[in-house]
């Protein structure tokens, strides 16, 4: 059943994210840290199992720890206001929830006090197709430094709800081993959790202090999950709102054994769509399905779309059969194979494949799967569909058209565009130069890196709360997993600025049934608490209003 919420409900929904108070004349709000009266009893635990403590030598600014301590009261409050997100649906691939969503993110930037806000309709996309709405916001607080923090308020749909402990937009918390309390809905972990746990941390200080320690500027996308196509035309139709920025901010995560890596650079990524139809390959029904009892005498675009699949990877689906399809990749640098190997130490894959869910991995060496994933190419079926449709039963089709969906992962120097003409050069010669290709979008790569300012406060921050890092690098990489950097990353884009991303707080499932986020903390892995702590101090550090920021080395893996 389609979830409506009006952009009236959306905004008092918004509204319980609490009053900003103002600075009193002994530096902090003295009555702001108290839970009010109506505040929701979760009896939720900040610290949770937590055995990571809190470095408290690396506190230099007093307000750091008020501001902690209004976290720590407030934190039921704070889980409750990601609670109502998630019960909003924004499923960009179907529209369900997506406008109603985007009102409601306003509605948060509105309660932070954000002197601008606004929906923007990007209309039609490069690719054809009409984007979704993006979300603009300027938090104009007079400071020195302007950050851009890149959101997404969209999410993938419930592809298997019988799957699911609970409903996928109940948001309930639940036990889940080793957390006492984790909270399972669509859009946990991806990405309406970290986005959810920075807004309160942003409150949180104005709560304190009545203004931030830096100016912001938002821009929340409702197309991720569509290959970021409304975001790219918002970006290059409106560079006007983004003069002046000195970086970009994301969120971010870390791993449960007490380690976490900034975000920076990206992948790329080209998503398409191959089409089979009888009325094309002049064979097969021209118009619509028919009975698959026809068979017997008619020829079957879906078989034939199976037998095209085929010819473009290896049987195990692991390699790229396309000609050309592996040119003009660049070799990985020695920076970069050197944090893979140092990575792989003590990586334990059984465990890794468990938390994925997977059975194992292609390979059972750990560098090898880490190189696969952070510098490899691919080619995935992410579906295919057409006929009978309908689970269980019978119902005999001969479908008049198949179409499957695929997106293929590349690196520098590959180019989406280059892909796909390689792609439809390949079908011509095999004979299928019937099947047609749609193009979905391309999410060219981006290479960044954290020899900056804000990488200094991310890993700076890191310190603060004991999770180990790597080293600083000056190298620029795409060894960030994927997602639309490339549009603030120069190469011909709009911008060409720092970019990095990263915070506590831990969660997983992205895509699949049980998405989850993590409230209370346990072991080496920091709850929802710790998550909103950790972004309150990358703001001061990059705001120089911590002290000097000094980073720890890297202690090497054992």
């Amino acid at each position: 059943m389609r979830r409506a919420l009006s952009v009236v409900s959306a905004l008092t929904l918004a509204l319980g994210l609490g009053a900003c108070g103002k600075e009193d004349s002994g530096g902090g709000n003295a009555t702001a840290a108290k839970p009010t009266a109506s505040a929701p009893k979760l009896g939720i635990r900040p610290y949770g199992d937590e055995t990571l403590k809190l470095d408290k030598t690396r506190i230099r600014n007093p307000d750091l720890l008020k501001i902690y301590d209004y976290i720590d009261k407030n934190i039921d409050q704070h889980v409750v206001n990601l609670q109502k997100w998630i019960q909003q649906p924004s499923i960009s691939n179907t529209g369900e929830g997506i406008q109603e969503s985007a009102e409601m993110v306003k509605g948060f930037f509105d309660q932070l006090g954000c002197q601008k806000t606004q929906v923007y309709d990007v209309g039609k996309t490069k690719w054809g197709q009409q984007g979704n709405p993006v979300v603009y916001a300027k938090c104009d607080e007079g400071a020195k430094k302007t950050l851009v923090i890149y959101w997404m308020y969209d999410t993938m749909p419930v592809t298997q709800p019988d799957l699911w402990k609970s409903g996928p937009f109940d948001a309930k918390l639940v036990e889940q081993a080793p957390y006492k309390k984790v909270l399972i809905g669509r859009g946990a972990v991806n990405s309406k959790g970290p986005e959810m746990a920075m807004l309160n941390a942003l409150m949180s200080i104005k709560a304190i202090k009545g203004k931030l320690p830096v100016n912001l500027i938002f821009v929340a996308e409702g197309d991720e999950e569509r290959m970021d196509i409304g975001y790219n035309k918002f970006v290059y139709s409106h560079p006007e709102l983004f003069k002046g920025v000195d970086a970009m901010y994301t969120f971010g995560f870390q791993s449960p054994n007490g380690t976490a890596g900034p975000l920076s650079g990206s992948e790329g990524c080209v998503f398409i769509e191959l089409t089979t139809s009888g009325a094309k390959w002049g064979k097969g029904p021209v118009y619509s399905d028919i009975h698959g009892g026809n068979k017997r005498s008619v020829d079957s675009p879906a078989w034939r779309h199976i037998q095209m699949l085929s010819k473009l990877v290896s049987e195990d689906g692991n390699k790229v059969l396309i000609p050309g399809f592996y040119d003009n990749m660049e070799p990985l640098s020695a920076a970069d194979d050197a944090k893979l190997k140092a990575g792989a130490k003590g990586m334990d894959l059984k465990k890794a494949a468990q938390g994925l869910g997977v059975a194992r991995f292609i390979s059972d060496d750990p560098y090898q799967v880490l190189r696969m994933s952070r510098y490899g190419t691919s080619m995935n079926l992410d579906g295919i569909w057409g006929g009978n449709m309908f689970a269980g039963g019978s119902g005999a089709i001969l479908p008049n058209k198949i179409t499957s969906k695929h997106n293929f992962r590349y690196i520098p120097n590959m180019t989406g565009p280059d892909i796909v003409a390689k792609l439809r050069k390949y079908l011509d010669k095999l004979g299928y130069s019937d099947v047609e290709i749609n193009v979905v979008g391309d999410v060219p790569w981006a290479k960044r890196n954290t020899d900056n300012e804000i990488g200094r406060a991310v890993y700076a921050a890191f310190d603060q709360f004991n999770i180990g890092h790597g080293p600083i690098s000056p190298i620029n990489s795409i060894m960030g997993g994927y997602w639309p950097a490339y549009l603030f990353a120069g190469n011909g884009a709009p911008f060409d600025i720092p970019i990095v991303g990263g915070m506590l707080g831990y969660g997983g499932n992205a895509h699949a049934a049980n998405e989850f986020y993590v409230i209370e903390g346990a072991g080496k892995t920091y709850g929802m608490a710790g998550a909103e702590k950790s972004v309150v101090a990358v703001l001061y550090n990059y705001a120089g209003l911590n002290g000097p920021v000094v980073v720890k080395p890297p202690v090497p893996p054992k």
